[in-house]
């Protein structure tokens, strides 16, 4: 009941169409102008569908200078269990590391790996092509909205948060499900940390011992979303912008990274892109706690009004068409098929 009145009290808790429909209005007064309901392609013309749906994630690694991000290695759907070890070694990939879909949505089926059994177990279970990443162990991790317009050499930032994974602290006394129930936040997501943890939450953590149970920061995953677009300055700034203009066709869209100090981020140093999502990015700085669905409106509306002037440009001035209304509603069918795969695992 509790929770129940948590989630109503609390819009970031949401469904997804609910906090959407009026800005589906919004979306369609651009559709009407452009003269097509699928104008995002034209966005990010080097990322399938500008990066809105069936983006592959390896294919947007490719784009990104490899000094940017952590090792990652495709595997194929069907990859026999025997060859799993081959591959990691010859990649020279080690535990721990992260398995996540190469077309993914929403966090699902990212998971922590920690051994060859766990690997093969994950092989087994996905029914999809999938990434293996190199853990990231800096210590913090920032999700930057980038947007530039075609022709210009600067682009801007215009939000920045900071995600804190879902940790518990332990009392000495209560086992790991007590602590989540502790926080609604945390409560919520209790159902699908024990099908990943199973009896290991009976386990009773030390007082003060910290134990992360979500080592990705994604809002779905419990991850606490802060505004922290104070965090822009002109040092960010200069070195996200010096990233993303080597990414080709890349204008629009959320680079979430991890980093070490901020003052090291300014100068350029010790940070990883952990992903680089494209049209489907929402400006995440709107799900802190402490803003108002009308503020979470009004970012949604100047980012979507970002996304048709940047699309518009590339149409009118690059010649780069529109997805047809045909094949926009193939690869919407394909997302969905996708996104159920992988909602399941």
């Amino acid at each position: 009941m509790k929770l129940s009145l948590h989630k109503l009290t609390h819009w970031e808790y949401w469904p997804f169409q609910v906090i959407y429909a009026p800005i589906s209005l919004l979306w369609l007064y651009y559709a009407i102008r452009a003269g097509s309901l699928f104008f995002f392609n034209t966005v990010n013309p080097s990322i399938r569908n500008g990066g809105f749906i069936m983006g592959s994630k390896r294919k947007i690694y490719d784009l990104i200078p490899q000094e940017f991000y952590a090792k990652t290695v495709f595997i194929a759907e069907g990859t026999p269990d025997a060859a799993l070890e081959e591959i990691r070694e010859k990649q020279g990939l080690r535990y721990p590391l992260i398995a996540k879909p190469d077309i993914g949505l929403r966090g699902n089926a990212v998971k922590k790996i920690h051994s060859a059994e766990e690997l093969k177990t994950y092989n087994r279970q996905s029914g999809f092509d999938y990434l293996i990443q190199e853990f990231i162990t800096l210590p913090y991790e920032i999700g930057i909205f980038y947007i530039r317009l075609p022709g210009e050499r600067e682009g801007r930032i215009t939000g920045i948060v900071s995600k804190e994974l879902l940790t518990v602290t332990g009392d000495g006394i209560s086992p790991i499900r007590t602590l989540l129930r502790q926080t609604p936040r945390h409560q919520l997501q209790l159902k699908a940390i024990a099908k990943e943890y199973g009896d290991l939450l009976d386990h009773i953590l030390q007082k003060n011992e910290k134990r992360v149970l979500v080592p990705y920061g994604n809002h779905a995953r419990g991850a606490r979303f802060t505004d922290c677009s104070h965090m822009i300055s002109e040092g960010i700034t200069k070195v996200i912008n010096d990233m993303c203009t080597q990414i080709p066709g890349f204008y629009y869209g959320r680079l979430d990274l991890m980093f070490n100090s901020v003052e090291e981020l300014e100068n350029g140093k010790n940070f990883m892109v952990v992903e680089l999502n494209g049209a489907m990015s929402e400006p995440t700085h709107i799900y802190d706690p402490g803003h108002s669905l009308i503020f979470a409106w009004k970012e949604l509306a100047r980012h979507i009004t970002y996304m048709y002037k940047i699309s518009k440009i590339n149409h009118r001035s690059r010649g780069l068409p529109y997805l047809s209304y045909r094949k926009g509603v193939r690869e919407l069918y394909a997302h969905f098929i996708q996104n159920r795969k992988i909602a399941g695992f």
